[in-house]
């Protein structure tokens, strides 16, 4: 069986992590987030890790080259036998490339779902997430101050202060949208949804029909 790879694409808070959390199970597909990837790597120790280390606590990005050979691998794992979800990579038009070189080569089939959602709605949604520092939780302020899941006091994110949110919409403008158009224009499958104004679960459940018509039989829905 062919595996399948589902490609969430869009801005910061457009909600890529919560359809992968929703999709995962629903689609028997392994959820390949690149920044957990990267640390659970760096705290592996392997010698991948160590060289994607020496960047982060040199303050610098990690190159291309090592996530790249990150997701290489990590695709070829057992859980992602069936196919895989792509939360937050390729970022950058040379990831693209390298990416579906691998795809091809793998036979892998893919679907680019872009998640549309104003800057405006990202940004007062980012302002209102609340992070855990002892246990990572994210949540909204209207969940209260303190984390669900082990009491301690959540606090907003350094990433999601007003004037950040607005660096990194500026960066995915300038390096990470170019990507999808990338993808246009080498003929991969775009779905595109509308992800601002509506209910997780209502998001999901059409991008769910939408790999059920492109990848048939591969994929396991609920």
């Amino acid at each position: 069986m062919a595996q399948f790879c589902l490609i969430l694409f869009g801005p910061p808070g457009s909600g890529k992590g919560t359809q992968a959390a929703l999709l995962r199970g629903r689609l028997g597909l392994a959820h390949i987030s690149t920044g957990d990837m990267l640390r659970a790597r760096i705290a592996s120790g392997d010698d991948l890790g160590q060289e994607a280390a020496a960047y982060v606590n040199a303050g610098a990005l990690v190159p291309d080259e090592v996530v790249n050979r990150m997701v290489e691998d990590r695709i070829q794992q057992a859980d992602c036998e069936r196919g895989f979800i792509l939360d937050g990579y390729p970022r950058t038009v040379a990831q693209a490339r390298l990416l579906g070189a691998m795809l091809k080569a793998r036979g892998v089939r893919s679907l680019v779902v872009h998640l549309r959602v104003s800057y405006n709605e990202i940004t007062a949604r980012l302002s209102a997430r609340r992070q855990c520092a002892r246990c990572g939780s994210i949540s909204n302020t209207s969940h209260g101050e303190f984390c669900v899941t082990c009491g301690s006091r959540m606090a907003l994110r350094q990433d999601d202060r007003p004037e950040v949110v607005k660096q990194r919409l500026e960066a995915y403008e300038a390096q990470t949208k170019p990507v999808l158009e990338y993808f246009r224009e080498a003929g991969v499958k775009i779905f595109e949804v509308e992800g601002g104004g509506r209910t997780p679960e209502a998001i999901a459940m059409e991008i769910e029909k939408a790999v059920e018509v492109d990848a048939g039989a591969n994929v396991r829905t609920a």
